[in-house]
């Protein structure tokens, strides 16, 4: 074969890679702008008083909201302290 066609050959495969991942990281980035938000938003309806559901699957109510740190009342007598990023969704009744 001729070296000038294998040459060519692999800057158009590099070019098309090079496209493909222009594409992929503008794709990603829109998803993790989207992603920012929600979780803006999420973290916007931490209030004393709100019903929540924290990664772990279990219902609760916010009892206290300090720093990171959130108590959340799952029973009548029980209260646990749970990270506020591990809130998945604020319940709205």
């Amino acid at each position: 074969m001729n070296l000038e066609v294998i040459i060519w050959s692999c800057v158009t495969v590099g070019v098309l890679i090079g496209i493909c991942a222009i594409v992929l990281g503008i794709i990603s980035a829109r998803n993790m702008k989207k992603n920012r938000e929600a979780m803006r938003e999420l973290q916007a309806g931490i209030k004393v008083g709100a019903r929540i559901l924290f990664a772990g699957g279990i219902y609760g109510k916010i009892v206290k909201v300090r720093n990171d740190i959130i108590d959340v009342e799952v029973n009548k007598s029980t209260v646990i302290q749970i990270s506020r990023y591990s809130i998945q969704n604020v319940i709205s009744e």
